[in-house]
């Protein structure tokens, strides 16, 4: 069944190059069993979880996809996924991810907790940071402007349509807070690591960029977060 998903997943995601491709969702997967061995669940919903978190994503696919899952829907038909089971896998895609955080929702179930530490880990660290340049460049933004400073966004509504401006107000507007959201302990200790990388990473870069107000802004925002 997890091979078919995989196959069916890859339809769909194969030409998907903004870091939201089979590559990530092959290492979230990873990423969730690996986290799935530290407890007792069902291995095969947070493989499906894993794999199906992201072919409906908004950000690919747009708001109405997002709410009602439709190529999530096809597949585990597909995978002849039992009605009782198909409901808790759907459910659990519906609340995963920052922006649902946001609205105050987060999976209900421990394997859908696990998926949403390992997406959210995949979000932090060098991978992150590599990944949110990769988005940015494919839609019109940069890595680093000097003059260009993050926003705080305080809904949902204002992060999903926000514009794309750099990675580095990217870090600041959603990777750096991603440690604090972990929903599990094997999550928690994964993001810690993860955090504290992109953390030094972010230090060097502003001092290699010779832009000390940038650090002093690290600085404040560790304080306060």
């Amino acid at each position: 069944m997890i091979e078919k998903a995989k196959e069916l997943v890859k339809e769909i995601l194969e030409n998907e190059n903004s870091g939201h491709g089979m590559d990530h969702v092959n290492r979230v997967c990873n990423m969730a069993l690996k986290f799935a061995d530290k407890v007792k669940c069902n291995k095969t919903r947070v493989a499906l979880i894993a794999l199906l978190h992201d072919v409906d994503d908004y950000k690919l696919f747009g708001t109405d996809a997002s709410k009602e899952l439709p190529n999530a829907n096809r597949i585990l038909d597909k995978l002849g996924t039992g009605a009782t089971e198909k409901a808790i896998i759907l459910n659990d895609l519906k609340n995963i991810g920052f922006s649902k955080r946001l609205e105050g929702k987060a999976p209900e179930t421990i394997e859908g907790k696990m998926v949403s530490d390992a997406d959210m880990c995949e979000a932090i660290g060098i991978t992150g940071i590599l990944r949110s340049y990769k988005y940015n460049v494919k839609h019109g933004g940069s890595f680093f402007d000097q003059n260009v400073w993050p926003k705080n966004y305080k809904t949902a509504e204002e992060y999903r349509e926000s514009e794309v401006t750099t990675s580095v107000c990217h870090a600041f507007e959603k990777l750096l807070k991603l440690k604090n959201l972990m929903l599990t302990k094997p999550g928690k200790k994964e993001a810690k690591r993860r955090h504290d990388a992109m953390v030094a990473l972010l230090y060097q870069f502003f001092d290699e960029q010779n832009a000390p107000e940038w650090s002093k802004y690290l600085d404040e925002f560790l304080r306060k977060n």
